[in-house]
């Protein structure tokens, strides 16, 4: 099952907007084993908890064996390090790239799985609702390529599933019958797809796209928790600064392994970082235990 809104994807665009370039932004740039694995698991969390496990099922292997090779394939490229484990073909593979290679899987994952959530909680309108009024032509190329992707799939599916009926699958019989099938395909789809963007050209045309003075609608309304959300979100982003000019948030790897010292103000910093990372996941909960709580009630 695919949650269509939570409570956290109910604030303004701009703030959802700006949490996730927070938590992918700090997951990108502090490679610290602590905060990554934080990002990790709380991106995993809110992941399953927007799309559950139906929506997890056909990802989580394919990323699992990303976040392996990438752990695996860093140790056999990269021989930097004073801890050597072992020798493999004469080439040292030490402890530190061994380390630096997880490290690295578990940034790609983070990023990965908080897509995953980006793309269930930012819409197109919403997307727009942030750059609409700073690049309007190249928010609206985007917000339509978006659109057009899934859209565009969906449309191949039940044109392939169409031909199937009519004896021209393009799974079955000898190489050349797949290809020709395959190629009646791509012909119908191109022609829709032609056809389609000359009806959205002619109806933005009618609608007075590009005109100028023209207004656009805007559903969204800043409102108390949108304000409360923005503040909490800079406190968490003013927390990240000082951390980092504090060097709290130090990793370094080569050529030996040293992290910042388990200070106060370290696991104050990750405690807060968990805050952030898992915001979404339980403002959705504690809305649903509201929810369930006032209908038992009435």
């Amino acid at each position: 099952m695919v949650r269509n809104s939570d409570a956290f994807g109910s604030l303004h665009p701009v703030v959802v907007f700006g949490y996730f370039v927070l938590v992918v932004g700090v997951s990108v740039v502090f490679l610290h084993p602590l905060i990554l694995t934080v990002s990790f698991v709380g991106a995993l969390a809110y992941a399953f908890y927007l799309v559950r496990w139906a929506g997890l099922r056909k990802l989580l292997p394919g990323l699992m064996l990303l976040m392996v090779i990438a752990a695996l394939f860093n140790p056999v490229f990269n021989h930097r390090g004073v801890t050597t484990l072992f020798y493999w073909e004469d080439n040292p593979i030490t402890l530190e790239a061994v380390v630096y290679g997880w490290v690295a899987a578990l940034m790609v994952g983070s990023v990965l799985l908080w897509f995953v959530s980006y793309n269930q909680v930012m819409t197109s309108d919403k997307f727009l609702c942030v750059f609409g009024h700073v690049v309007p032509a190249l928010s609206l190329t985007f917000a339509m390529v978006l659109r057009f992707v899934p859209r565009y799939l969906a449309q191949a599916k039940r044109i392939a599933a169409a031909q199937r009926g009519i004896g021209r699958d393009v799974a079955s019989g000898n190489w050349y019958a797949r290809a020709r099938h395959g190629a009646a395909v791509l012909s119908i789809m191109l022609t829709w797809a032609l056809e389609n963007a000359v009806d959205t050209s002619d109806s933005m045309l009618a609608r007075g796209y590009g005109l100028p003075g023209r207004s656009a609608y805007n559903d969204f309304r800043w409102r108390e928790r949108d304000l409360m959300g923005a503040l909490a979100l800079g406190g968490g982003l003013l927390v990240v600064i000082v951390a980092s000019v504090a060097g709290v948030l130090r990793a370094e790897y080569f050529p030996a392994i040293e992290l910042n010292p388990a200070v106060p103000l370290a696991w104050l910093v990750i405690g807060v970082w968990a805050l952030v990372c898992f915001a979404p996941l339980l403002l959705g909960l504690k809305e649903e235990v509201t929810w369930r709580s006032f209908r038992s009630n009435s």
